[in-house]
């Protein structure tokens, strides 16, 4: 399948029940809403995707499940964020095998690496696989950033390092992607509260993450963009807003897996050490989710843009 680095791609959670098993079902009834809602892609096994806590054999589970579920229709990638370049590079080697259409790659995990590791790091994974590859920099929460010039040097050396999902808060990197790279790097925004601003800038498409929540939403805002649609888009946007902070705090994996409960496409349960919201935080998020819903617009029809 030819990899179209464009449009909204959830980082979709990781669904369990009350047994702390994997619940398939309302996995698939996730993954079913994203479709209906017009996604261009999914992301498995990321921050949102608790992928820290599940073992091998349930994250190869999730891909075969998932590549199953969409059946062609739109790529799926699996996220690699090993302590190891072997580690990483046998992920990528079974991710293939299960299906995967491409993988979302952070930099080493724990070590604070060099930016010539990282770099090899980097180059070695893509080397060892024809996958399509996208680069997660997110300096802010996993404390290592890959510069311009250490994608300068990944670029020239693996044709299929494609894109990156831009997570550094900095919105003018996304100029500076584009004048020095144009077309060769891919930007897909990684933060929900600077979403908008990101597509008017010239982002290429959206690794969101209430969209597991709200998928019709968060694809509206694109394809309204996209269609020079703008103030339309912001309409939605202002009204989204207190539903996109929740992707921004330590707990975004409780937050956005409640926001889900109450939209009827997820439940809350987690994997500890995470634990399911409580007393007075547990009622602040869910006002924040009940006062959105009381005033949810009603979306164009966005699907024909």
């Amino acid at each position: 399948m030819k990899f179209n680095w464009e449009g909204v791609m959830p980082a979709v959670t990781t669904q369990f029940n009350s047994n702390d098993e994997l619940d398939l079902d309302m996995f698939k009834v996730n993954i079913q809403a994203q479709l209906a809602a017009g996604v261009n892609g999914i992301v498995l096994g990321g921050t949102l995707g608790e992928a820290s806590t599940l073992t091998e054999d349930e994250g190869r589970k999730l891909t075969r499940e998932t590549v199953a579920i969409v059946a062609g229709k739109i790529p799926v990638l699996m996220n690699i964020a090993e302590q190891t370049t072997k580690a990483a590079i046998a992920l990528a080697k079974s991710a293939k095998e299960d299906g995967a259409s491409g993988l979302m790659m952070l930099p080493p995990m724990r070590y604070k690496a060099s930016d010539a590791e990282i770099v090899h790091y980097f180059k070695s994974v893509a080397n060892s696989t024809s996958l399509p590859i996208m680069i997660y920099n997110n300096p802010v929460d996993y404390k290592l950033v890959v510069t311009l010039d250490m994608f300068q040097e990944l670029l020239e050396a693996c044709p299929n390092i494609q894109a990156v999902k831009e997570s550094t808060r900095d919105t003018t990197n996304i100029t500076r992607i584009k004048n020095r790279f144009g077309n060769r790097l891919a930007i897909m925004t990684g933060v929900d509260t600077l979403a908008l601003e990101s597509l008017v800038l010239g982002a290429d498409g959206w690794v969101a993450g209430l969209v597991d929540a709200f998928p019709a939403e968060t694809v509206a805002i694109y394809k309204l963009v996209k269609a020079g649609k703008v103030q339309e888009a912001i309409t939605i946007y202002r009204w989204f807003m207190p539903l996109l902070e929740l992707d921004i705090h330590p707990k975004l994996v409780q937050y956005i897996k409640m926001a889900s409960v109450h939209t009827g496409i997820g439940n809350e349960y987690v994997r500890a050490p995470r634990l399911v919201l409580e007393g007075g935080e547990r009622s602040r998020i869910e006002k924040v989710i009940t006062d959105a819903l009381a005033i949810r617009p009603t979306l164009p029809d966005y699907k024909n843009l």
